[in-house]
């Protein structure tokens, strides 16, 4: 028996996303091209609102506070409507960000993404971000003692 479910690799959308949205900074085009406008963030920054207009106002505070902010993907999954991405993403932390002052430190972030898709669409997402390493780089937390 034969299949009729088309399967398409998604890590291209992902990539996309990345490369024209992220890193372009570019909210007004293909943010509005990208992703429906019913997106839902599951697990939502602080104070982050519904839908595109949401994720529009997140990635702007993270182009305010990081100007130089540079997303890189490195490893992908795919299954189904979904794609797991783990990221990187590097800045120089020069204005606010989420109440922080801009302290000109330059941070590595680890990230992890389940995105879903709909007919090329954005639609969902679950990022997992490691928070407690960004404070630690902006000094915001006490770095560890040394062992």
């Amino acid at each position: 028996m034969t299949s009729s479910i088309v399967k398409h690799d998604l890590r291209p959308l992902l990539q996309g996303f990345i490369d024209d949205v992220i890193n372009a900074q570019d909210l007004e085009v293909a943010l509005v091209e990208r992703v429906a406008e019913n997106f839902v963030e599951l697990n939502p920054l602080p104070g982050q609102g519904p839908g595109r207009a949401g994720l529009a106002d997140v990635l702007g505070m993270m182009f305010t506070g990081f100007p130089d902010l540079r997303w890189t993907l490195h490893d992908t999954l795919v299954e189904g409507d979904r794609v797991m991405g783990f990221s990187t993403w590097t800045g120089t932390h020069q204005g606010e960000f989420m109440g922080i002052p801009a302290t000109g430190r330059t941070a590595t972030i680890e990230a992890w993404t389940i995105d879903r898709y709909r007919d090329g669409i954005f639609v969902e997402s679950r990022m997992i971000m490691d928070v407690a390493s960004l404070l630690g780089q902006l000094g915001v937390l006490p770095a560890a003692a040394a062992a």
